[in-house]
């Protein structure tokens, strides 16, 4: 009986759940076009982000994934695709794209691909094919008649649908003598997946570019994938007049029908990645309800598998420069409460559709948005130029809305910021490159950089890996976390949202000794690393973070303290 209970206690104390490499990983998201230019056209490529490899691994990147590199003529920066068979030339070839997987398996890294199921472009071939009645591609479009105007006589679209991108969802074709639905821009024509050959044929494309070596799949804008096959007027919304919020989208978004595509794919990769003998992931875009939003992950029932990790935008729509710890508490649990069991949770910061962190919610946030991404539970998502602190450039915007957050990297302070060798490149630089840039926060004592590495690393820590989160709001402005694992250092991440120092007790964390130390300090705090702190005196500069560490005797005193437990629970019986 003894040794019965003395194992029992021992595997209950060190049984950890194994985790797959995508559950703990640090993502980072690469806007082709703007990341590295290889060939001095001013126009970053394919051949360029296999340069920059090796930084990436320096960074602690576990897997990136690329905005398409597809041929596309551009009229959404490639999310208007033409072939999904292969590239972009702009941005290189299909051997540059196998040469770049190459490359990022040598350095430890997966790469994924951005992946655009609802629509493609209106010059893929496909459209070309449809639009011209060739009966094999007819079905594989949305294409209606017009509905004619019972006052003026005029051909009007089919139903009062409307765009993403604002105006008519409907554009007129003389070809066909018809209507195409596109919900974004009328040179992104939405695919008809009602139709079995569609879904056949975007599913060999996946198989494709898995056979090519690739690790998963972001799936953008899934959410418009199905729509209603009676084409009903949606009714009135909540937004002003010619908005995309005019209309309540119940008919063009959010179809049920849409979750059985992605859990056949997440089967797909499954069934490829066992005979590939590696996991092979699917992330989701959708801007849906979160109920809407969990039912990616799983089916009801739970049976059936979806994503892997649907992105979680809650940071970017609530961490605001006036946030305080209870509202950024609320955010958090917000997803983690609606998250089913045994699944990941993903933390996104940035994206090449948002705003950077540093304007969006000011610089002074952005050393302390990097703590908190990166010590939570579950993924990290990165993009590109946020382990620097970019900003927008509002003078930047040349084709569209989003550009001042699509600028060139910021490699150093030579000509176009190292980005290309040529002075003119395809969106202006933003002015301040000279000083915030790579090389210069490699050389400098303390940098955003320099603190997003030591993140990076931090995560690989057990602790993290597996630990139990506990957090909680200490007042209204700080915001604190623990993760603990059993015979591992335990953790404290300690963030102060106001805009002035606080000083706190972390007592209410059980388990925690007096002192901690130090583990990371952000570039401006008035902490070092290594420094003791006293947990019941914690202060905090504004909107300061620090990630404290309380060491552990080891496994050794946890077997003996084990024991002691055991003799005194055997005295106890006897």
């Amino acid at each position: 009986m003894l040794v019965t209970v003395g194992l029992v206690l021992v595997c209950g104390l060190q049984a950890v759940d194994e985790k797959d490499w995508y559950q703990h990983a640090t993502f980072y998201q690469i806007y082709p076009r703007s990341f590295q230019d290889s060939d001095g056209d001013g126009i970053g490529d394919l051949k360029g982000i296999t340069s920059r490899m090796e930084y990436l691994a320096g960074l602690g990147i576990d897997a990136t994934w690329l905005s398409p590199p597809f041929v596309s003529p551009l009229a959404d920066f490639g999310y208007d695709v033409a072939d999904f068979y292969n590239i972009q030339p702009e941005y290189g070839t299909l051997a540059d794209m196998e040469e770049l997987i190459a490359e990022a398996h040598r350095h430890g890294i997966k790469l994924m691909l951005d992946f655009i199921p609802n629509h493609s472009s209106d010059e893929h071939e496909w459209f070309v094919q449809s639009a011209s009645g060739n009966a094999k591609y007819r079905d594989y479009y949305i294409w209606r008649p017009g509905r004619t105007n019972a006052v003026t006589g005029a051909l009007e679209p089919p139903n009062n649908w409307i765009s993403v991108f604002g105006g008519p969802a409907w554009t007129y074709d003389a070809r066909r003598g018809e209507y195409y639905l596109h919900q974004f821009t009328k040179k992104q024509a939405d695919l008809n997946y009602r139709n079995p050959e569609v879904v056949r044929e975007m599913t060999d494309m996946l198989t494709f570019w898995l056979e090519k070596g690739v690790d998963g799949f972001r799936l953008d804008a899934i959410n418009h994938m199905f729509e209603d096959p009676e084409l009903r007027d949606e009714p009135p919304g909540w937004g002003p007049a010619g908005s995309y919020d005019e209309l309540d989208h119940i008919y063009t978004k959010d179809n049920p029908d849409t979750y059985g595509v992605v859990y056949n794919w997440r089967q797909l990769c499954e069934d490829f990645g066992r005979r590939a003998n590696k996991t092979i992931i699917i992330m989701t875009e959708a801007y849906a309800s979160i109920e809407n939003t969990m039912l990616y992950y799983e089916d009801a029932t739970g049976m059936r598998q979806g994503a892997h990790m649907p992105f979680n935008f809650q940071l970017i729509y609530d961490f605001k420069n006036d946030q305080n710890a209870i509202g950024l508490k609320q955010s958090i649990d917000f997803w983690l409460n609606h998250m089913p069991a045994r699944h990941t949770p993903s933390w996104v910061a940035g994206s090449h559709d948002h705003s950077r962190v540093a304007t969006r919610v000011g610089l002074a946030h952005v050393d302390q948005v990097l703590t908190l991404v990166h010590t939570l539970p579950g993924t990290s998502i990165t993009y590109y130029g946020e382990e620097i602190g970019m900003l927008d450039f509002k003078d930047a915007q040349t084709y569209d809305n989003r550009d001042p957050n699509r600028t060139p990297m910021q490699w150093d302070n030579t000509i176009s910021a190292g980005f290309s060798t040529n002075r003119t490149t395809w969106l202006r630089l933003h002015p301040d490159y000279p000083t915030r840039n790579v090389m210069m926060q490699e050389s400098a004592e303390k940098s955003t950089l320099k603190h997003f590495r030591k993140l990076t690393a931090l995560r690989r820590h057990p602790s993290f890996v597996h630990g139990e989160f506990v957090h909680r709001t200490v007042g209204r402005d700080v915001y604190a976390f623990s993760r603990e694992l059993h015979g591992e250092d335990t953790f404290v991440t300690v963030l102060n949202m106001a805009a002035s120092s606080r000083t706190v007790d972390l007592g209410d964390f059980v388990n925690l000794p007096h002192q901690m130390k130090v583990e990371i300090a952000q570039p401006e705090s008035s902490y070092e690393a290594g420094e003791e702190v006293d947990i019941h005196k914690v202060t905090l500069l504004q909107h300061d973070s620090v990630v404290l560490r309380a060491v552990v005797s080891g496994s050794g005193g946890i077997k003996l303290s084990l024991f002691v437990l055991l003799v005194a629970a055997v005295k106890h019986i006897l």
